[in-house]
């Protein structure tokens, strides 16, 4: 895994896509790309994460990478933590690469990251009905908010056509 910069924008674009092709959304293109460079420009807002794999055949020395998937995490100040909270808001291994461990290891690494960052608290919002990413994230350390519900108001169309 390694920290994303403006030169991957296109390659995050296209995971996104992905990622969002697979919900049954389809990407507003330019959205996502002008969120994903402002993201990678402004380390105070986040970070974003390229989840890379070996991309020599199986026994062979790799000499290049591959994208297996990507990691975005936005920081917030929350006051019940008394400082900065992480929000998970993208993360997606591409299917071919699932059951390989790369998802565990790039939580692992974000959660690395986020203490030596200083923030307090690493949520995420997964679906109701989606046991793998729940396990996923479990394995992890996350765990449900008793008695809390995600409440949102869009103040502005998100980057996907509904």
């Amino acid at each position: 895994m390694r920290e994303a910069d403006r030169a991957d924008v296109a390659t995050l674009v296209g995971l996104m896509r992905e990622f969002y092709a697979e919900a049954g959304y389809q990407l507003v293109e330019a959205r996502a790309s002008a969120a994903f460079a402002e993201l990678t420009g402004r380390p105070d807002l986040g970070r974003v994460w390229l989840i890379e794999r070996d991309g020599g055949a199986p026994g062979e020395a790799a000499e290049a990478s591959e994208a297996a998937g990507y990691i975005v995490v936005t920081f917030v100040f929350a006051m019940e933590h008394g400082g900065l909270a992480a929000v998970i808001d993208d993360f997606y291994v591409r299917p071919e690469a699932r059951g390989e461990g790369l998802g565990t290891a790039a939580l692992a690494e974000v959660r690395r990251a986020c203490e030596g960052l200083g923030v307090r608290a690493l949520r995420v919002e997964v679906g109701a009905d989606n046991a793998v990413a729940q396990a996923v994230y479990r394995s992890a350390g996350l765990e449900p908010l008793p008695g809390h519900e995600l409440m949102q108001l869009a103040l502005a169309p998100p980057s996907h056509a509904t």
